[in-house]
């Protein structure tokens, strides 16, 4: 992985804004004097980067859902100290690093250009007038001030990101390409930084669904710049039919993440456990929580083979019990998706032991009755012939993770009836 012109609109004023400049397929109803804030992009911060002082960062964004106007989340969760940020523009992306011409808009914090985030502390901007459509790409660019210490990133983003060093160039059509030799000012990258949600003023229908796992939900595996994961492959499906196309798909996962326990290399980020509030219940909308997580619990007893890491099957059980009931105390739907087979990975990742805790695990997400639904994504995927592993055309190689064609099986396995029976 590579680790590398709009004026402030005073809050009295941006409303009434949002009524002329809306588009045609938002509705009026989100122009309310009391906007729906609905989450139609996230994701969730898991670990420091390196630092990128004095630097343009433009980031591309995939919303699952419009609205009449947009507002962004900045984290500073891993920073070493406070971090200014800003300017920061918001724009329809074109391609590459290009933003499509009369569309640049710069967002504001407590009517600032500039935010300064105490350290492990994150901030909302202010609202703006920029109506988004379902499935639209759009292009977050910040400067990050001089003197700038570690950064608060999202590890696997699958999406290129592109640093240009040097002075302030957030309002610049396009940034030097840092593929090409001949510009060797600009970074290619494709991890996320700082940015952690983009919602929208949408209508009241509206609801999100938080897609929380690891990293199968994190699209690892998937093909960049092409927003192949499995919830973008749900949202798409989503938003082709009227009768679903007000629910919103927010990407919670983390690679290497664990239901139990905190990361530790290679297994990455807060546990399930510890994130739950703020990436899946504080999330702006949520109404359902899809939980795809603990094949890197039952992994990571060979992988790291001390006696916290040895779980049992009853252990991943016991967390996702706690994880419903925390969701069920918040008046939250959450459905539990079963693990997919993982056979033929490289050892120690995969053994025997680790395969019969996947079965009992799967045999309880399917019998128990625990989960307000049951996602059978370990059907969707598995090799007939073969039911521990991936079905060669839906395998990326590496025996775990799907392919774009797997990722489009996981989200067909979704019956889009679940979300109006789950009310």
């Amino acid at each position: 992985m590579k680790i590398s012109a709009l004026r402030h609109i005073p809050a009295a004023l941006w409303l009434a804004s949002l009524a002329v400049s809306a588009s045609a397929s938002v509705t009026p109803a989100a122009s309310t004097a009391n906007p729906h804030w609905v989450d139609a992009w996230a994701a969730s911060p898991d670990s420091a980067g390196p630092p990128l002082a004095a630097s343009t960062l433009r980031q591309v964004v995939r919303t699952s859902i419009g609205g009449a106007a947009v507002r962004i989340r900045l984290s500073n969760l891993y920073g070493s100290g406070p971090i200014t940020l800003g300017p920061v523009h918001i724009a329809a992306h074109a391609s590459g690093s290009s933003i499509r011409p009369g569309t640049d808009h710069a967002l504001t914090f407590g009517g600032k250009t500039t935010v300064t985030i105490a350290k492990g502390a994150e901030v909302l901007s202010d609202p703006a007038a920029f109506p988004v459509s379902a499935l639209e790409e759009l292009a977050v660019t910040l400067y990050v001030a001089p003197g700038a210490g570690a950064t608060t990133t999202h590890l696997l983003g699958q999406q290129t990101a592109f640093i240009a060093r040097g002075a302030d160039a957030t309002a610049a059509l396009s940034l030097p390409d840092g593929k090409a030799a001949a510009k060797p000012n600009a970074d290619p990258d494709d991890s996320r930084y700082f940015l952690t949600d983009v919602q929208v003023a949408a209508t009241p229908q509206a609801h999100t669904l938080v897609a929380l796992g690891d990293s199968i939900t994190d699209g690892a595996g998937s093909t960049e710049d092409r927003n192949a994961r499995w919830p973008d492959a749900l949202a798409a499906r989503l938003h082709a039919d009227p009768a679903f196309a007000t629910v919103a798909v927010v990407d919670a996962g983390i690679a290497g993440n664990r239901i139990l326990h905190n990361g530790a290399d290679p297994f990455l980020g807060p546990s399930a456990l510890s994130r739950f509030e703020r990436d899946a219940i504080d999330t702006s909308g949520v109404h359902w929580i899809l939980l795809l997580e603990g094949i890197n619990d039952i992994a990571a007893a060979d992988v790291l083979k001390t006696p916290e890491a040895n779980v049992s099957a009853e252990q991943i059980i016991g967390g996702m019990k706690v994880l419903i009931a925390r969701a069920h105390a918040k008046h939250l739907k959450i459905w539990g998706a079963t693990l997919t087979p993982f056979a033929g990975a490289n050892a120690p990742f995969y053994t025997a032991a680790g395969e019969a805790k996947r079965a009992a695990v799967n045999r309880w997400i399917r019998t128990a009755g625990a989960f307000d639904a049951v996602v059978d994504f370990d059907q969707a995927v598995r090799d007939p012939a073969h039911p521990d592993r991936l079905l060669p055309a839906f395998d990326s190689g590496d025996h775990v993770h799907p392919n774009d064609a797997g990722y489009q099986a996981m989200a067909a396995a979704i019956d889009p009836h679940l979300f109006a029976e789950n009310k």
